[in-house]
């Protein structure tokens, strides 16, 4: 299959110009669109090699597991200059390893196979996707595949005005916004020399996602989480919920082998209505305000008896979002992490990193503590973030989903996993037979906007201003609860992450529950006379992980992601008045 070229030695990069011996050429214009029968001009570039391994005197020495970021955005940038343009024609191969700096020292990652379901395990690559190897071979007329031919495509051209980092307000985009135009032949114009057009974006790809964003977020990866062993690998996904859906049938076989899925006692309401029609029984974990409690997952499965568990075997995987977690708001801190992985390798699960709102980490401060601190750089905004299970992950037993929805545009449907080589493979063998990628209006859009705009850095930025705003988010919520809920019975802990705000009430102090009724009927009672007032909260029983037993407390969630400061404000004052009027406070 064609291949995405690397122009250069190394990984493949970007500038419009390639490098020959350390000076700047003009590149000529190369014609790779599907209504080309040149395939002599992709193979004269030759296929794009792995990156080799460097010298160990060349690579900074990593830290401890935990945050191996041994790796710099000008690292990156030395890479691509050396690398030059990269060429990615329509429905190029390319995967991680393309543009992964050297994994010197590095062990590979283990095996994984007993982890993998029947379903997994019986899938083969995608015949018609294979054959397209061949369309590099030289002088080839190709009548075998069904790329339609680009002329045939009804867009000319997109044309978007996007923000400027650090101008990130909606007022400074209408006012100095770029204007950026993704033209269908924009790699062919020798005028613009593109890296990625509408003729390739339009078209049929691989189920890995094009090579161009494919690069931008394996870069990423690196960046952040560097994880410590050498053969990960990252590909691009139709978002965090089809990701996850594709992921449950790589490892779970509910009806076959009675597969059970751990997770936290409240967990993300469509991640358990995900698994339950596979046939998955879900299995909560007792939390704290940090989240799962990894003491209660080892005394779970140390004394899992299959007898008394329906004849359901020990569970082997755990989904867990450790960030602002849905929908208790909690965060594991670094130790609650290691001690999470720690428990995962006693037990050989395999662990689903969910984690849509990890840069949306929101510190605790003062005000007098805002006013003496120095302004905050990339650097140390990266070094803030708590390190992830990937990043500690020395077996190759995570996946980590990431997206873009929460930090970008939901609408795009694009985010993307990282893990194992192993474990990556099978997941682009069921992508194949599924949706085939991402689409790739969302992918060129994407790349335009975070690549050639923003870069990392500029990514970063936006990162940076979006906790920001979300931090001055939750601090409107946290003095609206602290002045409209009745504290005698309705309890939180302060969100440092995510979107959410769990408010546990206190149902034992309720009139109803001392006459008899259910927990249930109290939670209904106060959502319905919310409704009634106009404010709409989440019930807590709608995210409970076993559904099929009885609560034992009562909560509610409210998010602070998109209200107005001011019905923020007054829906918690309803919600409050709602409380009192149940609890005849």
């Amino acid at each position: 299959m064609p291949r995405a070229i690397i122009n250069g030695s190394g990984a493949g990069r970007q500038p419009s110009s390639e490098l020959v011996n350390g000076n700047k050429t003009e590149q000529s214009a190369r014609h790779f669109h599907s209504n080309s029968n040149d395939a002599s001009a992709l193979e004269m570039l030759g296929p794009a090699a792995k990156l080799t391994d460097a010298d160990p005197s060349e690579i900074p020495p990593a830290s401890a597991p935990g945050r191996q970021n041994a790796v710099t955005i000008n690292d990156i940038l030395e890479r691509r200059a050396k690398a030059g343009r990269l060429i990615a024609p329509t429905a190029s191969y390319s995967d991680s390893d393309m543009f992964k700096g050297p994994q010197v020292g590095k062990p590979k990652s283990q095996s994984m196979d007993h982890h993998l379901s029947p379903e997994s395990l019986s899938r083969h690559p995608c015949a018609l996707k294979q054959a397209a190897r061949h369309l590099k071979t030289p002088g080839l007329i190709s009548l075998g595949g069904g790329l339609p031919c680009p002329e045939y495509f009804p867009i000319e051209s997109i044309t978007l005005k996007v923000l400027t980092p650090p101008h990130f307000s909606e007022a400074a985009t209408a006012s100095s916004g770029a204007e950026v135009r993704i033209g269908k032949y924009d790699v062919t114009d020798p005028l613009i020399q593109g890296t990625y057009d509408l003729s390739i974006a339009l078209n049929y790809a691989q189920a890995t996602g094009s090579a161009q964003l494919s690069r931008f977020v394996t870069e990423h990866t690196e960046l952040v989480h560097n994880p410590p062993y050498s053969d990960w690998r990252s590909c691009l996904t139709v978002g965090s919920t089809g990701a996850l859906e594709q992921t449950l049938r790589m490892l779970c076989d509910g009806p076959g082998r009675g597969d059970c899925l751990l997770t936290e006692e409240y967990s993300f309401s469509t991640a358990l209505e995900t698994a339950n029609p596979l046939g998955v029984k879900v299995v909560g974990v007792k939390m704290d305000e940090q989240g799962l409690l990894p003491e209660a997952m080892d005394e779970l499965l140390s004394g899992w008896d299959p007898k008394e568990r329906e004849g359901r075997r020990k569970p082997h995987v755990l989904y867990t979002v450790p960030s602002g977690q849905n929908p208790t708001g909690a965060t594991q801190g670094l130790e609650r992490r290691r001690e999470v992985y720690a428990v995962a390798r006693k037990h050989d699960l395999f662990v689903i990193e969910d984690e849509p709102y990890y840069y949306i980490q929101m510190p605790l401060e003062t005000e007098s503590a805002k006013e003496g601190k120095e302004e905050e750089t990339v650097e140390s905004f990266i070094s803030s973030l708590i390190p992830s299970l990937l990043s500690m992950d020395v077996d190759g037993r995570v996946l980590r989903m990431d997206s873009f929805s929460k930090v970008v545009v939901p609408g795009s449907r694009v985010g993307w996993v990282t893990a194992s080589e192993q474990i990556i493979e099978q997941y682009i063998r069921h992508a194949e037979v599924c949706n085939q990628g991402p689409s790739g209006i969302s992918q060129v859009i994407l790349y335009k906007l975070l690549d050639e705009q923003w870069g990392h850095e500029g990514y970063f930025k936006w990162l940076m201003n979006l906790r920001g705003e979300y931090t001055k988010r939750r601090d409107t919520m946290v003095a609206a609860v602290e002045k409209f809920l009745p504290k005698e019975v309705v309890s939180w802990s302060v969100p440092v992450a995510g979107m959410f705000y769990w408010l546990k009430v206190d149902h034992t102090q309720h009139p109803g529950i001392q006459a008899g009724r259910t927990i249930l009927e109290v939670e209904e009672e106060i959502f319905d006379s919310c409704i009634a007032k106009g404010v709409l909260v989440a019930r807590g029983s709608w995210f409970r992980a076993e559904q099929d037993t009885e609560p034992n407390e009562l909560f509610f969630r409210a998010t602070f992601a998109a209200a107005t400061a001011e019905n923020m404000t007054e829906a918690i004052r309803r919600f409050g008045e709602a409380v009192r009027e149940s609890f005849k406070l």
